[in-house]
């Protein structure tokens, strides 16, 4: 009987302890329930959190954008909300340059005895862009100018020209192309048909308006002497010191002449079949 009795009470400690251990797990669980809404909530609060941060800063890059098109283009685009097709406001246009630049000088001292490199002449000259093209930034240019020099072996004269001639038409408030059109070879120089040239390549890249055929080896002495077109074709280089600054002859237009793109075609251009360089003109 004692083993029998010792036996049944160890069986009955351990089914207290399983009953223990079940009520345990049950508790658990139960107090687990309460936590689950909890936390779901929690998480979900969470989530959004995470898709406003995502907003912010898809909107701090967008207003980066704006910023950097604000640089370039002169005006900001509105900010449009999200799913809203953005609207552009229209660029302001700039008023018209004045007739007479008010950035002239006048008189300039003119000298060659100091040598000028390329890139001397394009770090002195930041706003010239690539291939020689400047257009102002505060105000219109009342005529689009594209400058034709006939050139063959004149490097150190188109240097000078380059020097001298970028600072005087960015001051003239021009929009305007530099041309250089090189004949090639050893053969017998023909100066109008390069002009023709130079007048049809500058057209594919500009509708220019007006056209100044010049020397690679005449610097204006003034900057008041506008490179630019009148009602009547201008002959502007009307007084050179190699001629005493005075015309050779009454009927002289060469050097440097400004023509309208009308006036250019009314007199059909220049004369291809006159080789040579003078008189041409």
């Amino acid at each position: 009987m004692p083993a029998d009795f010792s036996l049944l009470h160890r069986i009955c400690k351990l089914v207290v302890l399983l009953c223990f251990f079940h009520i345990a797990v049950t508790v658990f669980f139960y107090v687990r329930s309460f936590d689950i809404p909890l936390a779901f909530p929690h998480k979900r609060q969470s989530h959004n959190n995470t898709t406003q941060s995502g907003l912010d800063t898809h909107t701090v890059s967008t207003s980066r954008t704006e910023w950097n098109t604000q640089n370039e283009e002169g005006t900001a685009a509105p900010q449009s909300e999200p799913g809203q097709k953005s609207v552009t406001e229209p660029r302001k246009s700039l008023e018209k340059c004045p007739e007479t630049s008010p950035l002239l000088v006048g008189p300039l001292w003119v000298e060659f005895n100091s040598p000028v490199s390329l890139e001397q002449i394009k770090d002195e000259n930041p706003n010239v862009q690539l291939g020689g093209r400047f257009k102002p930034k505060d105000c219109e240019a009342l005529q689009k100018v594209a400058i034709i020099i006939p050139f063959r072996k004149r490097d150190e004269h188109l240097k000078f020209w380059l020097y001298y001639l970028h600072p005087i038409l960015q001051r003239q408030q021009l929009e305007y192309g530099v041309y250089v059109i090189n004949q090639d070879g050893d053969e017998t120089f023909n100066r109008a048909k390069l002009l023709n040239i130079g007048y049809r390549e500058s057209l594919k890249d500009k509708d220019y308006n007006c056209f100044v055929f010049s020397d690679v080896d005449l610097i204006p002495m003034d900057d008041r002497n506008t490179y630019k077109c009148f009602s009547q074709p201008r002959h502007l280089s009307v007084s050179m010191d190699k001629f005493g600054f005075r015309l050779p002859y009454n009927q002289y237009f060469g050097g440097v002449s400004s023509m309208s793109k009308e006036q250019y075609l009314k007199i059909n251009g220049f004369p291809n079949n006159y080789w040579g360089w003078g008189g041409e003109d």
